[in-house]
């Protein structure tokens, strides 16, 4: 995968508070989906499982206010949202 653009974003997900208590956390997940596409300028969107599971670990009613992602777009179009500390353990086997 060639990386075309690389992006440090911190994404606010404030807005996820205004949903009702169970649905906070499926919010939240599309906030990052739109926050990414406004952003990087594409189409598909996919989402790490790393960025997926911080976003459910504290449960549907209580998300995180804010996350610091990494967003790649590769030649394709297609967006990849994934944590710094995934970037860097992906960078070092591909090293060695």
């Amino acid at each position: 995968m060639s990386e075309a653009l690389e992006r440090l974003y911190v994404i606010p997900l404030r807005d996820a508070y205004e949903t009702s208590r169970t649905r906070r956390a499926k919010k939240a997940i599309s906030l990052i989906r739109k926050f990414a596409q406004r952003h990087m300028r594409g189409g598909e969107v996919r989402i790490s499982n790393g960025v997926n599971e911080l976003i459910w670990s504290r449960g549907a009613e209580k998300p995180p206010r804010k996350i610091t992602v990494l967003i790649r777009k590769d030649s394709d179009g297609v967006i990849h949202v994934m944590l710094p500390e995934e970037a860097e353990a992906g960078e070092k086997e591909k090293g060695e």
